[in-house]
């Protein structure tokens, strides 16, 4: 009698297992891929707090415009590589100052910095003038510049002899940006400003947009009715890349499209050669995820190939180096945390994105060494 229990359990746990095994092949192994896909979200596939300083990292929106080193020693102290962007928003005096600067600190500090270099509108009225323009880049290329900034003063502020604003879309600007493409060189775009600078200041949805625009009435747009609207200046933008589909280009600042990741998906979608950077837009995305965690996370795993970490520091920052410290693990712990992230922008904590690692490797480093190969280098 117990022999013939001993066989009968045997045969059932046979029985048991070849049904279960069935039934994936029945499912069309469906069993494996739910597990595998489940995986993903799982705490082992994070990277945590404690990576931060361990994994490489890539800052494409930084401004050092002094001698001072302090940035690029906390970079070095934490893993990050820096790409130190000129802006042509005083003339050009004050951009060969800038460029002065990048190319000291290029040349003194080769393992940690790269920059890219801007052109002034000065001089936009003589018939040479984009000639003229495209020496200096070429000067600034044979010097080791690897991007070119457009500003937002470009369709917000630089007018010609007649009194009209120039544009992205400007047709004289087509030689322009036909020679950086044809140079290998990417074109960094802020065109516009958020949507918020649209608003009257109790409107805006972060508190760093408050701050900024009431401390600069001049670019707040609320104010000035008579200056193209947010949408204006998104088509100039938009104009000009459907002029040059296959300019290597990021639109910084999330591309002035911080206020929503469906419009982001749109322009990322319609432009396959567009990327764009998280530099002083984290806060704006965080809004949206307080509100549909969910759709924000989506964004960033879809379009994990087009998105690339920046952050705007600058040397004038008071206390830079606690500020850059508390901006890096904020930012860290949303990405890659469950935890819940208090953020000085908005007035409500947000629940971090914890996206997979391959992910976050990609917009920290990988995205940013696939349009700057000497990142690879150094």
């Amino acid at each position: 009698m117990k022999s013939i229990d001993r066989n009968g359990i045997l045969l059932i746990v046979v029985f048991v297992i070849t049904s279960i095994g069935f039934g994936c092949i029945q499912n069309g192994g469906k069993a494996s891929k739910l597990t595998k896909e489940s995986d993903t979200n799982t705490i082992a596939d994070r990277y945590t707090m404690d990576d931060f300083k361990r994994v490489r990292k890539i800052d494409v929106h930084a401004h050092i415009n002094i001698e001072s080193k302090k940035m690029i020693n906390m970079a070095r102290a934490n893993n990050f590589k820096l790409l130190n962007v000129a802006v042509s928003f005083s003339g050009r005096q004050a951009l060969e100052e800038q460029l002065r600067v990048r190319m000291k600190h290029f040349n003194e500090n080769p393992e940690t910095i790269v920059f890219g270099t801007a052109f002034t509108l000065e001089n936009w009225d003589d018939p040479d003038w984009a000639e003229q323009t495209i020496k200096w880049l070429k000067a600034d290329f044979d010097n080791g510049a690897v991007a070119v900034k457009v500003w937002k003063n470009i369709g917000m502020e630089i007018r010609d002899k007649g009194g009209d604003l120039i544009v992205l879309s400007d047709p004289k600007l087509d030689k322009i940006f036909q020679f950086i493409k044809d140079q290998g060189i990417v074109l960094m775009s802020h065109a516009g400003e958020p949507k918020n600078c649209w608003l009257p200041l109790d409107s805006m949805t972060v508190k760093n947009d408050y701050d900024y625009f009431k401390a600069h009435p001049k670019y707040h747009m609320y104010l000035h009715p008579e200056m193209p609207s947010y949408q204006d200046q998104i088509n100039y933008r938009d104009e000009m890349l459907a002029k040059n589909t296959d300019l290597k280009f990021i639109g910084v600042h999330m591309a002035s499209l911080e206020w929503s990741v469906e419009e982001a998906s749109r322009f990322l979608d319609r432009f396959p050669n567009a990327s764009l950077d998280l530099a002083e837009r984290v806060s704006h995305t965080q809004y949206q995820s307080q509100r549909d965690r969910k759709k924000v996370r989506d964004f960033f795993i879809k379009y994990q190939d087009r998105i690339i970490y920046g952050t705007d520091f600058s040397e004038s920052k008071e206390n830079l180096e606690a500020y850059m410290m508390e901006v890096w693990m904020n930012d860290w712990k949303y990405f890659n945390t469950e935890e819940m992230v208090t953020v000085p922008q908005l007035d409500n904590p947000v629940k971090g994105l914890a996206l997979p690692k391959k992910v976050v490797d990609k917009i920290y480093a990988l995205n940013a060494e696939n349009l700057f190969p000497i990142f690879k280098r150094i």
